[in-house]
């Protein structure tokens, strides 16, 4: 799914109201009628509506919504709220056809004194403002927005398209933004919706889908992208029926050291369950018997250096192998920085790199420039920021993220909730499966152990690493569906690997 600006939705508006053809208060009309509908799903008629609308074309939505929902038999409240002293042209028409139809429902907001009295039951519907906003709100229109948030525990808040002050495109950091419960947003989801600074104000969102052309959408390009199922099973490649175990290549996991071992043994499991042919774990001395006795069908090398519980002392003849992942419980000392270099110097196709290997890339900077084209990069955000620097909010981490994996010509998978993946090309794409129970010891481990998996198998590096996170993600969904959140663990994403073939593709 693409995910276009602020700018751009405005366009697909356009483009619809041009070529459908369609009038923008039909438009208007259609878009409302989705929300309407929703709302009437979830909430009986004994909930008074009270509906908040500022003075532009969300605001005009919320009209319709109104007037809607009043037909419906619902007692229905609308304040109008004078954030301006100019309504577009669709707000303007849409209160005089509710004016007519229900005058007495009306009544202006010039103030924060003017906000109402709500009772027990009652359901707050937020149409301030829409996606039409590029700066904080400010005044008593941010007093209005608090007092709404003040009402968070006590009544349910649904927003129309965006929450009032959350910014589509640029951060909302510090500003006053409605804390929807819901949000109820048209055709797709907005930037700002993937954002872990955003993470209190848009509740659950719905995405309406209200017919916009499907021509703009086709073919409008689009920086941002959420992968989803549809996606994920373009990318799928089903077996062969006359594979061998050296169709689906050889991958080489080089992990582990003393007290580390779990790190090595989910990423060998995880690789394996993710369909490698054949698997070599290049360990320390120490970890030879827990490899061969947890994961019998990885092939299994020992450290030639003389420390016997630390990894890795050797350089290593990688050109057999299809693919590389490193890191997993490695550590950090300076002889495996100087490992890690040879290794870099001499293998040159796409590799996976996490854990204690991004650890080296940031205290050994100049490693970044010796990592081969196409290769994955996997930081959670602290791992980011000693390899890459601080921003001050989650937009401008983005940028950053994109202009790194231009710049290196690499794939960076920054960990978050929604998971964002930047690409060679500066294409970013949010991951939209994963759930708070794989916040645990080792997930990060399985990543890996997938993501080289798919490598191996001929995967190109965009297409591994979108699927591999996507998979990752969609088996802890059910993990967590048959465990609970709070039980699963990162082995439990393993066992459900085989699941989330057989289901999610």
């Amino acid at each position: 799914m693409k995910i276009f600006t602020a700018a751009q939705i405005r366009e697909a508006d356009a483009f619809t109201i041009k070529n459908e053809p369609i009038s923008s208060p039909q438009l208007m009309e259609r878009a409302a009628g989705k929300c309407a509908a929703w709302i009437g799903e979830h909430y009986s008629q004994q909930h008074p509506i009270y509906i908040f609308c500022g003075k532009g074309n969300n605001g005009g939505d919320g009209l319709v919504i109104a007037r809607m929902l009043q037909q419906q038999g619902y007692t229905v409240s609308v304040g109008i709220v004078q954030n301006s002293s100019k309504a577009s042209p669709d707000h303007i028409l849409q209160l005089q056809a509710l004016q007519k139809h229900s005058p007495s429902s009306l009544y202006e907001i010039g103030y924060i004194t003017d906000f109402p009295a709500l009772p027990a039951n009652a359901v707050i519907v937020d149409a301030i403002i829409g996606t039409g906003i590029n700066k904080p709100i400010e005044g008593w229109v941010a007093g209005i927005i608090h007092q709404i948030n003040d009402q968070h525990h006590k009544h349910p808040i649904i927003a129309i398209d965006m929450p009032s002050g959350l910014m589509a495109d640029v951060s909302s950091r510090h500003a006053p933004v409605v804390q929807a419960h819901h949000t109820l947003s048209f055709e797709f989801y907005k930037l700002a919706f993937l954002l872990p600074e955003n993470a209190a104000f848009p509740g659950q969102v719905h995405i309406l889908p209200i017919g916009l052309h499907p021509e703009y959408i086709t073919h409008t390009p689009a920086r941002y992208h959420l992968s989803d199922k549809e996606m994920m099973r373009t990318i799928y490649q089903p077996r062969d029926p006359f594979a061998h175990k050296g169709t689906y290549g050889h991958a080489l996991l080089i992990a582990g050291s003393y007290g580390k071992m779990g790190a090595a043994i989910l990423s060998a499991k995880a690789c394996l369950h993710a369909g490698v042919g054949l698997l070599s774990c290049h360990v320390p001395q120490s970890g030879y018997q827990i490899m061969q006795i947890s994961e019998p069908c990885a092939m299994c090398i020992t450290d030639e250096g003389t420390d016997y519980n630390t990894h890795f002392h050797s350089s290593i003849d990688a050109s057999s192998y299809k693919t590389i992942g490193i890191g997993p419980g490695l550590g950090t000392q300076p002889v495996t920085a100087r490992s890690m270099e040879l290794l870099l110097e001499a293998f040159p196709r796409p590799m996976v790199i996490d854990a204690d290997a991004l650890n080296l890339l940031s205290v050994y900077p100049y490693l970044l420039y010796k990592i081969p084209a196409g290769s994955i990069l996997t930081p959670h955000p602290k791992e980011f920021e000693r390899l890459f620097g601080a921003t001050t909010n989650d937009v401008e981490r983005l940028e950053l993220l994109s202009k790194q994996a231009v710049k290196l010509q690499i794939y960076i998978l920054l960990k978050g909730r929604y998971t964002a993946i930047a690409c060679p090309d500066g294409a970013v794409y949010f991951n939209n499966t994963g759930n708070p129970g794989m916040a645990t010891g080792g997930s990060g481990d399985v990543l890996t152990g997938i993501l080289t998996g798919l490598l191996a198998q001929d995967y190109a590096p965009k297409a591994a690493v979108l699927l591999g996170t996507w998979l990752h993600g969609f088996a802890g969904d059910l993990a967590a569906a048959h465990l609970s959140q709070e039980a699963m663990t990162a082995s439990d994403i393993i066992s459900y690997l085989g699941k989330a073939f057989q289901e999610g593709l």
